[in-house]
């Protein structure tokens, strides 16, 4: 993997862009992972990412991903990036190779289809055709490399199979601008939430949701207070007997002994006297 970074990292200065250097690798998923950033460099293009041989394989786009089966996005292949770059969203300063906003328009993971067995020889042969299940990409698509065009040898093209996913109608790119991370758009991104290497993802921050949209989620927090329901009128006057019944407090019994004390003593009866 070292070697495959190598030339990714000399590209980089780590100490001035808030960029991984690969030191993350890859967690239990059962699929490799996927990423699209849109990134607004000197020129807005879309960053196609994905998981193979502990690295991601990528490919700058352009215009973007299309639905429609007719058109082919061209996609230059770039420099294998860390497996931890999938979740970078942030601004890479000025002054820095690929200086500019990056969000993450969209994730998931991707399953290989064909040719043969094994993707990393479908990729070396020049045509990779994979299945995706992200939040805006679905269905079938395929890269297919260029021959003979250029002198790199880096130029692709991105292109949608003709699946129940198809459509010739909707631009994706335009309907759905914003990061499936923070939602917000590519010239949009919060300094503050700047991506560092050694900082924990923010836990609050969540992408929007289908189901948190039509408000399917159940809200967190305390559960709610449970209301007492108030006594009849009968038990409150069986209280009110109970209590004036009840023996008195030190404090009245007190109160009576100083008022006791305080009081005059009674008169002596008189002694009636014999009649002479």
């Amino acid at each position: 993997m070292s070697d495959l970074l190598k030339k990714y990292r000399s590209m980089r200065r780590f100490q001035e862009t808030p960029e991984p250097s690969g030191a993350k690798t890859r967690g239990k998923a059962k699929l490799p992972i996927f990423v699209i950033q849109k990134h607004h460099a000197s020129h807005l293009h879309y960053d196609f990412r994905m998981e193979m041989e502990g690295v991601l394989k990528s490919w700058a786009v352009p215009k973007g991903p299309s639905y429609d089966p007719g058109i082919k996005r061209l996609a230059m292949m770039t420099e294998d990036h860390p497996y931890d770059y999938a979740g970078f969203e942030g601004i890479i300063p000025p002054g820095n190779y690929g200086a500019g906003n990056v969000i993450i328009w969209d994730q998931g993971t991707w399953e290989f289809i064909e040719p043969g067995n094994d993707p990393v020889r479908a990729l070396a042969a020049g045509k990779l055709t994979f299945r995706l299940y992200g939040k805006k990409m679905f269905g079938e698509w395929a890269l297919v490399k260029i021959k003979g065009r250029s002198p790199k040898g880096n130029e692709w093209l991105l292109l949608k199979h003709r699946d129940e996913f198809a459509n010739a109608k909707v631009d994706v790119t335009a309907v759905a601008p914003r990061s499936v991370v923070s939602n917000r758009l590519v010239d949009d991104v919060d300094p503050r939430n700047e991506w560092q290497s050694n900082r924990p993802a923010a836990r609050t921050k969540r992408g929007l949701t289908v189901a948190a949209t039509l408000g399917e989620e159940k809200p967190k927090g305390k559960p709610p207070r449970t209301r007492i329901p108030a006594a009849s009128a009968k038990t409150r006057a069986l209280r009110s007997a109970k209590r004036s019944h009840a023996a008195p407090s030190r404090a009245a019994s007190s109160r009576s002994r100083s008022s006791r004390a305080r009081s005059l003593p009674k008169a002596r009866p008189t002694r009636r006297r014999r009649p002479r």
